[in-house]
């Protein structure tokens, strides 16, 4: 589940707020779901292309960001620990190979990001010591910026316990048959360097292309799998229930009958 900071009430690009997300998560946590929380510190999507700060954050300098990016992630996560509903991961940003909270936060200046991501780390802790902190990007088929990023996670010294990768093939305009291999050797690569968990936090297929789709989240279990020493942790559809009807997005996974789409067996399968 995402988490915006002061969204409103589009039906496409509001709502998450922290009581929002909360009352869903209980109902998700009677049904026996395991949970990862993933904030996106802006008041609405936040990815690659676009990390803006969220209104009541814009004028702060760089101390008083730190300060309102840990109150925010403290605040959110022991609200849900106080409702025994105590998420499994927590995503430090979502998407960030350009940072977050631009323009302080931008890639371009690594060392704020760093700092940004371990007051984010540090919140987390402070609320349950058990909680697997994720840093995400996209793109986990792209050998050049994973390698360029996760180097200078390294190099901050960010504190975190998990790599969460994106995985589309859509976005680069590839089938999963063509980049699949360099999704396993960059897992691999990672979590023999850095010696930490791997997941894929994000995969996703065409709705119309079921058996294409049910196909690519075979693959991917399996690469996932394949990572070394169990490193591989672990695969998230996102967002399967966005129906393109409704959301205008294509790469959910259900039909246009209202029912889920049996790509989604692959799930029940692996």
């Amino acid at each position: 589940l995402r988490v915006f900071v002061n969204p409103n009430d589009d039906r496409g690009s509001g709502h998450c707020s922290k009581d929002e997300t909360i009352a869903f998560a209980k109902k998700l946590h009677k049904m026996g779901f395991r949970l990862m929380i993933d904030f996106h510190y802006s008041d609405s999507w936040a990815d690659p292309n676009k990390q803006y700060k969220p209104k009541a954050w814009e004028n702060l300098n760089f101390t008083d960001l730190k300060k309102a990016v840990y109150d925010h992630t403290y605040d959110v996560i022991a609200a849900m620990k106080k409702e025994n509903i105590t998420p499994e991961w927590v995503q430090i940003g979502n998407e960030i190979p350009n940072g977050i909270l631009w323009p302080d936060g931008h890639s371009k200046n690594f060392k704020n990001l760093g700092e940004l991501l371990n007051v984010g780390y540090d919140a987390v802790k402070a609320v349950d010591k058990k909680i697997k902190v994720i840093v995400h990007i996209d793109e986990g088929n792209n050998t050049e910026k994973i390698t360029w990023f996760y180097k200078n996670v390294a190099e901050q010294k960010v504190k975190y316990d998990v790599i969460g990768l994106s995985y589309y093939p859509f976005w680069i305009k590839k089938d999963w048959t063509e980049t699949i291999d360099d999704l396993q050797k960059n897992m691999n690569y990672l979590a023999k360097t850095y010696k930490k968990e791997v997941m894929i936090v994000e995969v996703g297929g065409e709705d119309y292309k079921v058996e294409n789709t049910k196909n690519l989240l075979e693959a991917t279990f399996k690469a996932v799998r394949n990572v070394p020493n169990k490193m591989g942790t672990g695969v998230f559809y996102w967002e399967p229930q966005g129906a393109k009807s409704w959301s205008g997005y294509g790469l959910s996974a259900w039909l246009e009958n209202g029912q889920p789409s049996p790509a989604l067996d692959a799930f029940k399968e692996n």
